[in-house]
């Protein structure tokens, strides 16, 4: 099982000072968090794409190349790319650069994004985003298994005998999951291909994730990827914890106050209907445990602890939390009883493929 960290880089005002950091300094904490990341022995780190005020997160191989040579052993990721409006040749070009220089500690989260005027920035119409994300990504594929490829589709210029350079590192493309919180299409489109399946579940209830994961698990094993429960299945989480959970309250609340994204509701009427978990050590662990009664097995667990202005001191104190009092729990607890249909560290990939 794989339990990292997700920031998505937004330079919101601290909600108690009114202080926002400015883009190299938001950058910087993004870079410390990832380094202290590795240093608690989690495994992932990964970063979200937007264009728009206030995120500083438009460049996601750049800063992932940037943490890659201050890390070892630290899987870096997307949360999420997107396919929708990156040209599919950039992607394979970036993240197969990205593949060499991290040493194969690379993978990608493809996803539609959630801010719908990005899609003219970028010369598109967010009315095709479905169709958008369904081309690209077989191009993308293809890009990344295939040489001297010819293609044509209607969203961008044919390609005439291209092969995308370099090529894959050990002929093995980045691990692919798809992102989503809503849509059952992109669940869809994971389980064609056999791919992982994310739910950023943090903003909608159980009932809805576990209905996006069961059909995910279902049409897994619909395209003959493997049983039900071997699917590759990923989650998102928010988490705030301090030693007593009225303390853990109390502080996040001025945080949880500060955006419009919790719909004017309290914490407590917030956490009760998402799986959001603020309180001590031991009710946070209750609640991520609680995943797997609607999800089943999981393989990829990524918190958000740095969004909606909580201060980088603070983002660092949950970090450490996190390492040292939650993770070892849910290692030894959320353990998947089935592995996973395909192996997802590079090296192993590479291994089964050549046993193939």
């Amino acid at each position: 099982m794989q339990i990292g960290i997700f920031s998505i880089g937004d330079r919101t005002p601290d909600a108690v000072t009114g202080r926002v950091p400015g883009a190299t300094e938001r950058l910087e904490q993004m870079v410390d968090l990832a380094v202290t990341t590795e240093r608690l022995g989690l495994d992932v780190f990964a970063v979200g794409e937007h264009h728009n005020p206030p995120f500083v997160s438009s460049s996601q191989s750049a800063l992932l190349a940037f943490i890659a040579a201050q890390t070892r052993r630290l899987l870096l990721s997307t949360a999420t790319t997107l396919i929708t409006t990156n040209d599919p040749v950039k992607i394979a070009e970036d993240f197969a650069v990205l593949q060499h220089l991290s040493k194969g500690r690379t993978d990608i989260m493809l996803g539609r994004g959630n801010t719908g005027p990005v899609y003219p920035w970028f010369g598109r119409d967010v009315r095709d985003a479905l169709p958008l994300s369904t081309e690209n990504y077989a191009l993308l594929r293809r890009l990344w298994t295939e040489e001297n490829i010819d293609w044509t589709g209607e969203y961008r210029s044919s390609l005439t005998s291209f092969t995308s350079v370099p090529r894959p590192l050990n002929g093995t493309p980045p691990f692919v999951w798809h992102g989503s919180v809503r849509t059952p299409e992109v669940a869809e489109q994971a389980a064609y291909y056999g791919d992982g399946y994310f739910s950023n579940h943090i903003f909608a209830p159980p009932a809805h994730t576990q209905r996006m994961v069961q059909l995910y698990r279902e049409r897994f094993e619909h395209y003959g990827h493997g049983p039900a429960e071997h699917a590759i299945v990923g989650l998102g989480a928010q988490a705030f914890i301090r030693p007593r959970s009225q303390d853990a309250r109390a502080e996040y609340g001025s945080y949880f106050a500060g955006t419009p994204r919790f719909g004017g509701l309290s914490i407590g009427e917030y956490s009760d209907r998402t799986p959001l978990a603020v309180g001590s050590p031991q009710e946070v662990i209750d609640k991520i445990l609680a995943y797997r009664s609607y999800a089943g097995d999981i393989h990829r667990l990524l918190f958000t602890i740095d969004a909606f202005g909580t201060p980088a001191d603070v983002a660092q104190e949950q970090l450490h939390i996190l390492g040292t009092d939650i993770v070892p729990v849910l290692r030894r607890e959320m353990t998947p009883a089935a592995p996973p249909a395909l192996p997802l560290a590079h090296a192993e990939r590479v291994a089964a493929q050549a046993s193939n």
